[in-house]
């Protein structure tokens, strides 16, 4: 990515201005909902846990929904790594958009607390270091290179963009997932990273839909869409971008229905 507004180039490839607005109707429609006037902290409470375990399956750990909601959920690192992750995100997002490489430090060692040693938490990996590939998405970036797009990722998010809050999301999961910046819990983090910009640039300021949910909706997509993006081709990010959308829109229903089921009681 490069150029003077490099989101803006990518939401104006083929297909991706429809796929983001059908997306953003379906935020929109869920924003109207009733229940919301008094009872979006309930909504969002349970996205969050429909997020942290519809990420955790997509680690290739699935956990039934009651599970989660329990005081003692499974202890496996995957589980309870999504689980801080999703619980933490709120505090974070006023720093995302001021310091981006501090927020994704700490959502490293928020998911990988329980997986890999002290000193690699919240750090970029060393060259040699392995890299959990759950995805099969082959021969990860060196540690320079990552470091690198690191960078240039960082500097774009600091600075102003005429894209949709929902490109630059999907720009920074396809991102961090193609540089698997840690080794261990990039894609924990990369979902959480989108979710936490759909939050901060206020398509959905209280975080009521999972983006998490959509993607494991879609998962039989998710994996060629990333390599898609991977590949660098316009035709390929711009697949990405749309499924991004789709499962946006995928999470956006599936928040409706919590409202639905919250004014059942």
């Amino acid at each position: 990515m490069t150029g003077s507004d490099a989101f803006a180039q990518v939401a104006a490839l083929p297909g991706v201005a429809d796929a983001v607005a059908d997306a953003r109707t379906a935020v929109d429609r869920l924003l109207g909902h009733r229940v919301l006037r008094r009872r979006s902290a309930e909504v969002s409470t349970e996205s969050a846990v429909r997020g942290a375990r519809a990420s955790a399956a997509l680690e290739g750990v699935s956990v039934p929904l009651d599970e989660m909601r329990a005081a003692e959920a499974p202890k496996d690192p995957v589980v309870q790594g999504a689980l801080r992750v999703s619980a933490e995100l709120g505090s974070l997002t006023d720093t995302w958009r001021q310091a981006p490489r501090q927020v994704l430090a700490r959502l490293h060692v928020l998911a990988a607390a329980d997986a890999v040693d002290e000193a690699e938490l919240g750090r970029p990996r060393g060259e040699g270091q392995e890299v959990k590939d759950v995805l099969g998405l082959g021969q990860p970036p060196t540690a320079p290179e990552v470091a690198a797009r690191l960078d240039m990722l960082s500097s774009l998010l600091v600075q102003p963009t005429e894209a949709p809050a929902l490109v630059v999301a999907a720009v920074v999961h396809g991102e961090l997932l193609t540089l698997r910046p840690f080794g261990w819990g990039d894609g924990i983090v990369a979902r959480a990273a989108q979710r936490l910009t759909m939050v901060e640039r206020g398509l959905d300021p209280k975080s009521l839909t999972a983006p998490e949910v959509g993607h494991a909706e879609l998962a039989d997509e998710y994996a060629a869409a990333l390599r898609g993006y991977a590949s660098g081709t316009p035709e390929g990010v711009a697949g990405w971008i749309r499924h991004c959308a789709d499962a946006t829109a995928a999470a956006a229903r599936d928040a409706q229905a919590i409202c639905e089921a919250i004014l059942r009681g």
